[in-house]
């Protein structure tokens, strides 16, 4: 008996106060846990928001600095469009891939008689560019033939080009922000001509760009595309999901980076 009460055990009280520490604790791990996955989630947001937005104004600066290269008289090397968000147009030759009529077209509609077609490939859209006139348009070829003939059967040209017009193999390329098809996901859009539009980066909610012109003057859409002398581009992503603000409203996170472009084959 001596020994058995001298053998002391655990009171449920004690159990308590052990139950009540154990469990302040252990909402103090998850709490911690939920804040450190919170913050988480925002820095991989926000890194989704600067990876897609930077790659995007790298894409158009790309092609904003090669516009003009290597184009006929007349035709544009920058089409400009203040739509909120705004719309740029760029075309430029990359590929030297280019050949000359060696008689002149019955129809509009007849092939192209050429001197050299290797470079072509069917469903590649090409400017066809008479230098006499100065007058060009795109079309599509649907057929290379090993008898240097080139087909357009999909479109048919607005007039009979004469012997020594100009097949030219260039890039045309469009930049908008689709913000109609689903709101709640803007995307930025690519198109290349005859194709549909396809998404570039997406989450990318608007696209501004400004055109300094040669005397210093900023111009939404440029009078004369030859004296612009570089393309400001500002461009916003925001976040993918809604993030609840402080007045319990819906809200997006948003990041903006802004870079100028100066033009190397324009206006020199």
């Amino acid at each position: 008996m001596r020994y058995l009460q001298n053998q002391k055990g655990t009171s449920f009280i004690e159990v308590m106060i052990a139950l009540v520490i154990m469990g302040v604790i252990t909402m103090s791990i998850f709490k911690a846990y939920v804040t450190q996955h919170k913050n988480y989630m925002i820095q991989e947001d926000i890194t989704d928001i600067q990876q897609s937005a930077r790659a995007s104004i790298d894409e158009i600066s790309r092609n904003i600095r090669m516009a003009g290269y290597d184009l006929p008289v007349g035709l544009e090397p920058i089409e400009a469009y203040n739509t909120n968000p705004d719309t740029i147009v760029l075309t430029y030759s990359v590929s030297n891939c280019g050949t000359y009529l060696t008689a002149a077209m019955p129809q509009p509609s007849k092939e192209l008689k050429c001197a050299d077609v290797s470079c072509f490939h069917e469903g590649d859209w090409v400017y066809i560019y008479e230098a006499d006139s100065a007058i060009g348009e795109w079309m599509e070829i649907t057929q290379v033939q090993t008898s240097n003939h080139l087909q357009h059967n999909t479109v048919v040209l607005s007039r009979c080009y004469g012997e020594k017009s100009l097949v030219l193999g260039l890039t045309r390329v469009k930049f908008f922000v689709d913000n109609t098809t689903d709101p709640s996901h803007p995307n930025l859009m690519m198109q290349l001509p005859g194709q549909n539009p396809q998404v570039y980066a997406e989450n990318i909610s608007d696209m501004q760009f400004k055109y300094r012109m040669k005397g210093g003057q900023l111009l939404d859409v440029p009078d004369i595309v030859e004296n612009v002398r570089d393309v400001q581009i500002e461009l916003t992503g925001r976040s993918n999901l809604p993030v609840l603000s402080g007045d319990g409203e819906e809200t997006y996170r948003e990041r903006s980076f802004a870079t100028a472009v100066y033009l190397r084959n324009i206006g020199i």
